[in-house]
């Protein structure tokens, strides 16, 4: 979880393999108004994410575990994917707002990077009592994603 650009797809993606588990990127699961909306500039609101939210959820159910990027920016957000997936751990990626735009300005996606801002104001971080932890998205690929392993397991072993 995070603001776009924060690596969600990338860590994601190696993470899964890694663990050998199936992976999804909630971007994929979004509907086409939603992702119109973005391209254009617009943020999406509660009304566009929460049908959204449903679907990365239902996903979530029905894979039995997987590794989804999902940006899950509120904490209303990640209690509605844990209502039909109440398994879902979070890894939350910290990256400094400086990278987040520069790697948003290196890309090619579907969200302009003048939706950084709204992203930001949304964004809640992962909350202690929450299931989860937090890494720092920052450091290499490789880096980051042995970090979000090390801190699944201790959680794991924690709980």
């Amino acid at each position: 979880m995070g603001p776009s650009g924060s690596g969600k797809s990338a860590v994601g993606s190696a993470l899964a393999e890694r663990l050998g588990f199936r992976f999804i990127d909630a971007d994929d699961l979004h509907p086409a108004a939603n992702v119109a909306k973005m391209a254009a500039g617009t943020p999406l609101d509660d009304a566009d994410r929460m049908p959204w939210l449903d679907i990365v959820a239902g996903k979530l159910h029905e894979t039995g575990g997987a590794v989804v990027a999902c940006s899950a920016l509120a904490r209303r957000y990640r209690e509605r994917i844990l209502d039909s997936a109440p398994a879902t751990v979070f890894v939350e990626l910290r990256v400094s707002t400086r990278e987040l735009a520069r790697r948003m300005a290196t890309r090619e996606h579907f969200m302009p990077s003048s939706l950084l801002a709204s992203q930001l104001q949304t964004l809640e971080h992962l909350e202690p009592d929450e299931p989860g932890v937090v890494v720092a998205g920052d450091p290499p690929l490789a880096e980051v994603v042995d970090a979000a392993e090390q801190a699944l397991r201790r959680y794991a072993r924690v709980r």
